[in-house]
């Protein structure tokens, strides 16, 4: 069972001789130096010039700095761009302004695990991965609640980088929850395969698929969308109150009866066998030598399927839909 670290375990006062430099504003960037400016640390944010979230940055009452001089001012440094952007970033602005003892920091394990950055054996490597969007982790802070994250320790050369990782972890709200202690491999490694198999790959293709099996049969699609893809928030909304026994519960018993008799249908062993082949792939680097390669042609596969699947007629069903329910606050995605 994982070790798990909360509020009484944690002194935040380690924070109190560091400076931070949060690098990146996004959804991670703006809830960790919010917390953090919020909890009495030194914080900083690096972006580039010209960046929109600069001035966002500022209005919130944050000090921005350009990335090589927020990192140059900083001892405790934490990645939060795109992991794509990741690598040329720490190795052109980063890199040269690390000292000795300074602490290089990650919410995901992927550019670590992968070998795309290749610290200095003089730092502190670790990472504190809050398991929720940014939004969350910001939104419940002022509430004095947290959402639980993760800690690993990837290279520890002053002898508390775990320490410092879960000071940082306490400064944004996360041992409040409770921080829950693992490595850089089984982060990354499980990260990737619930995204691929269950979370969207899983969840997208077999939304799509219970769709398009009613439209061919044909029921009307606004039928199908309602049944297949709208009332899924119910489901997931109960199974993550109390598990799947909470939701067998709430259901009808029809429903849980089809739960029984469908599922095995469904997830048979050929998929499974899938699943193991595909976590294969994210142990061996198979699937991360791919993904970087996408990117470093720039993405043709990547941009063809989010055009096309844009254009699905589940989705342009969906945006009429939703169009009917202002209480959802609907989304509307352009690139």
């Amino acid at each position: 069972m994982a070790t798990i670290y909360y509020d009484s375990d944690v002194d935040l006062g380690l924070l109190d001789e560091h400076k931070i430099a949060i690098i990146g504003f996004g959804s991670q960037g703006h809830a960790h130096a919010l917390n953090l400016k919020d909890s009495g640390c030194d914080v900083r944010v690096g972006l580039y010039p010209g960046s929109k979230s600069w001035p966002i940055a500022e209005e919130a009452g944050l000090r921005v700095l350009p990335v090589a001089e927020a990192a140059a001012e900083a001892d405790i440094i934490m990645m939060l761009v795109p992991e794509h952007v990741q690598p040329g970033l720490y190795k052109e602005q980063i890199a040269p302004t690390m000292g000795e003892g300074d602490t290089l920091m990650f919410a995901h394990g992927f550019n670590i695990r992968y070998y795309q950055i290749v610290p200095s054996k003089s730092v502190d490597v670790s990472m504190i991965a809050p398991k929720a969007p940014g939004h969350r982790v910001r939104e419940i802070y002022p509430q004095g609640q947290g959402t639980p994250a993760l800690v690993a320790v990837y290279q520890d050369v002053s002898g508390h980088a775990k320490e410092t990782a879960l000071a940082y972890a306490k400064g944004i709200g996360c041992t409040r929850a409770g921080v829950l202690e693992t490595t850089f491999a089984e982060e990354t490694e499980t990260d990737l395969f619930g995204e691929q198999a269950v979370l969207c790959g899983g969840v997208s293709a077999l939304i799509k698929a219970g769709f398009e099996t009613l439209v061919e049969a044909g029921y009307q699609p606004e039928i199908a969308y309602f049944e297949c893809l709208h009332e899924l928030k119910l489901i997931v909304d109960l199974i993550q109150q109390g598990g799947l026994s909470y939701m067998r519960y709430s259901v009808s018993d029809t429903a849980e009866h089809g739960d029984y008799t469908g599922g095995p249908r469904i997830i048979t062993e050929d998929t499974r066998e899938e699943m193991r082949y595909m976590l294969s792939e994210i142990q061996d680097g198979t699937y991360a030598r791919e993904w970087i390669l996408e990117n470093q042609a720039g993405r043709p596969f990547f941009n063809s399927m989010r055009k096309s699947e844009q254009n699905q007629l589940i989705e342009v069903v969906g945006r009429k839909l939703r169009a009917m329910m202002p209480w959802l606050n609907a989304k509307e995605i352009k690139y």
